[in-house]
């Protein structure tokens, strides 16, 4: 398995990817199309994909991850929100999406960013150091599926305030 930056030639297999790891998942209503797709696109078109990673293996790319800016109280911060995270759907539970929020996790903090924050199942993100946080909110989500992780060692390095993400997942 190789995890890389994504390149231009990649973005047709990213959108089918993650529309078809994402079609009929449990989150959507009952017969809704997924559209975190459209979102990846659309950050990426508006140059907000801080990383985009792909992983791929001799059958071509099986898994993707998005890290894009968020503001926290509408201001510009140095934290990023993770997500969407895609793997082809017959290639779960390999661990291929755990090794990619690995890796953008670790390229994250050489860049110097002070924080990940995600909107997602607990159970699942806990063990990559995720966990709800009081001083970060997500407007109308519970605060057990809004998780956090400072990549800094101290615990005031968590800032207290609204979380927003780019337009591009709100259109």
């Amino acid at each position: 398995m190789n995890i890389r930056a994504e390149t231009h030639t990649d973005s047709r297999a990213i959108e089918e990817l993650t529309y078809k790891a994402f079609e009929n998942h449990p989150h959507h209503a009952p017969g809704a199309k997924p559209t975190e797709h459209e979102i990846v696109n659309r950050l990426r078109d508006s140059g907000a994909l801080t990383l985009s990673l792909v992983a791929e293996d001799e059958t071509g790319i099986v898994g993707h991850i998005a890290l894009s800016p968020v503001a926290i109280d509408n201001a510009v911060s140095n934290w990023y929100g993770l997500g969407p995270v895609s793997v082809a759907p017959e290639r779960q539970r390999e661990g291929i999406g755990g090794q990619l929020i690995k890796k953008v996790i670790e390229q994250i903090r050489k860049q110097g960013a002070e924080g990940i924050v995600l909107l997602g199942d607990p159970e699942y993100y806990r063990r990559f150091g995720f966990e709800s946080h009081g001083n970060l909110t997500l407007p109308g989500v519970p605060c057990e599926y809004f998780m956090v992780q400072s990549l800094r060692a101290d615990e005031v390095a968590i800032p207290k305030g609204e979380v927003s993400y780019h337009q591009a997942f709100n259109e």
